[in-house]
């Protein structure tokens, strides 16, 4: 039975289950980024980010403890530094699963694990913040049209009212300067 088993097997033995996860671990840190499948990406986004709370510690012990994991040192020194210096204000949640849909040859799920930086804007968002902004102006028009808005629509008939204004004083120097022009000539 599978009762509180925390991690998954990958459809591996538990040493090769290690160097998995060894291996990813090392190459996310170097790299910043890595493509993997999705039941991959999960379980290495678990163990990153307790490597990066080893980091945060900063102590001796945690620094043997990652070198345990990972082994590679000039991994674990960009962990100790860079990275550490990098997360140390924020609580978890230092790394980011984004799925990109089946591979290609076994219609596998494939996702990108990256190191959290700043908040991504994707197009979509983009795009749905512009679609938003359309559809709340359709509304109000609409509205405005059964006259179920009256106060935009009486300080639109207000700022209407005050162009013709200035058009008709304008139009009042206009013609005193004609006809101070007639009564010159």
């Amino acid at each position: 039975m599978r009762h509180r088993k925390i991690s998954r097997r990958l459809g591996t033995d538990t040493e090769h289950h290690k160097a998995i996860l060894r291996n990813m671990v090392t190459d996310l840190f170097k790299h910043g980024r890595i493509t993997t499948t999705l039941a991959k990406a999960k379980e290495l986004r678990r163990v990153a980010d307790k490597m990066i709370t080893l980091a945060k510690k900063g102590d001796l012990a945690s620094r043997r403890k990652a070198l345990a994991f990972i082994r590679d040192k000039g991994v674990v020194k960009k962990l100790f530094s860079e990275l550490r210096e990098k997360y140390l204000d924020r609580a978890g949640g230092y790394t980011r699963v984004i799925k990109i849909g089946p591979r290609r040859g076994d219609a596998s799920m494939m996702a990108v694990v990256e190191l959290v930086e700043e908040k991504i804007t994707t197009k979509k968002s983009k795009i749905k913040k512009e679609r938003l902004k359309k559809v709340v102006e359709f509304i109000e028009r609409k509205k405005r049209e059964y006259g179920l808005i009256k106060e935009s629509v009486s300080t639109e008939k207000k700022e209407k009212k005050e162009p013709e204004a200035e058009v008709s004083q304008s139009e009042l120097s206009q013609s005193e300067t004609q006809s101070e022009k007639k009564e010159g000539s």
